[in-house]
């Protein structure tokens, strides 16, 4: 597996095939680790980072990731990077660093290793829908596989040693990558981030930390591992979740019943658009998309399929366009391909 065949192909997790995947994007279990007696990432020099690469190429065999290629960030380009972060196999925090450091993607993106990120390690596993408890059992497996080779930075009182406090303990961040139009169309979403807020999670953007809200899209996480355990984690964020998701249902129902016909000319308006148009910014696309996602959620459309919208999500992105056309590309003449890409994917579909 190289780039050009990453960049050619879709993400296994963004098959609509998992649990409440009509609201439920995707779910990720993320791991951080620090081998015992090497200085974090941060503070390391650079043979320390490059003995902290080679440590860890040496043992993920026994983890998976036979069928897997390490990318290095000093080999990538920067339209490779943005490509990997929008594909989340990569945080902005670990494009914008140098030297010793990159990712290593295993077949079908359901599972990855940051190395010399914030931590030396970031194991991260994602799944199709609201299945968190799928995401940490596969995270958990790699991280057990690793443990047998490297030694990990563990204290009896704090649990696993990061280089972010928050972090102390499991070292787990658990979230989920969630669709909420109806609760922002009902103004009733910042009640909802507060009162999640209160419970000791975080909700982000559509990046995670630091990124903004577009399409109506939420990241959704725990804040903090410590004192906690695994499943105590996972079972709180997923009650959380469960009770957004029921949220989100009345919401949609209230819409249809109070403001049905605003509703649906909303939605095939954004529908004739994206059929049509002939320049299409991100923040457009994500917006419109998000309307026909309502769309079909509330079986208004019958096409396009989740399967279609999820994709185009992801291959529509600016890093992404820019890859597959090999060459610079202006933000005028990007938007124009954005739109070209999506009109002919409806035509495939005979829209």
């Amino acid at each position: 597996m190289n780039f050009e065949s990453i960049i050619h192909t879709i993400p296994s997790w963004l098959n609509p095939d998992g649990p409440s995947s009509d609201i439920v994007i995707s779910s990720r279990a993320r791991l951080a680790r620090n081998i015992e007696g090497i200085p974090y990432a941060h503070r390391a020099e650079e043979f320390k980072l490059a003995e902290v690469v080679n440590c860890t190429l040496d043992a993920v065999g026994a983890a998976g990731f036979d069928q897997s290629d390490f990318f290095r960030n000093d080999e990538m380009e920067d339209a490779q990077k943005n490509v990997f972060i929008e594909r989340h196999l990569i945080s902005p925090a670990l494009a914008g660093k140098k030297g010793n450091r990159g990712v290593l993607v295993k077949e079908g993106e359901l599972s990855s290793i940051l190395i010399n990120e914030e931590d030396h390690l970031r194991i991260q596993a994602l799944r199709s829908g609201f299945n968190i408890l799928g995401a940490w059992e596969d995270a958990e497996s790699i991280d057990d596989s690793l443990s047998k080779e490297i030694s990990f930075s563990f204290s009896s009182d704090y649990g696993y040693l990061t280089a972010c406090p928050t972090n102390f303990g499991t070292g787990l961040r658990a979230s989920i990558l969630i669709h909420l139009p109806a609760l922002v169309l009902t103004k009733e979403i910042q009640r909802v981030i507060r009162s999640v807020g209160q419970l000791g999670l975080a909700v982000r953007g559509y990046h995670g930390e630091g990124s903004d809200v577009v399409g109506n899209f939420f990241q959704i996480s725990n804040q903090t591992s410590l004192g906690k355990t695994e499943l105590e984690i996972i079972k709180s964020l997923s009650s959380v979740v469960n009770q957004i998701i029921d949220y989100e249902k009345r919401s949609a129902d209230m819409l249809l019943n109070e403001a049905k016909s605003q509703i649906e000319d909303k939605i095939w308006r954004s529908l004739g658009i994206l059929k049509t148009a002939r320049v299409l910014s991100t923040h457009e696309f994500m917006n419109l998309n998000s309307a026909v996602r309502l769309g079909r959620f509330l079986a208004i459309l019958d096409k396009p399929d989740v399967k279609t919208l999820n994709e185009l999500m992801v291959m529509v992105q600016p890093g992404h366009i820019q890859a597959r056309h090999g060459k610079d590309v202006d933000p005028i003449e990007r938007d124009t391909l954005r739109a070209e890409i999506v009109r002919q994917r409806f035509v495939d579909l005979r829209m």
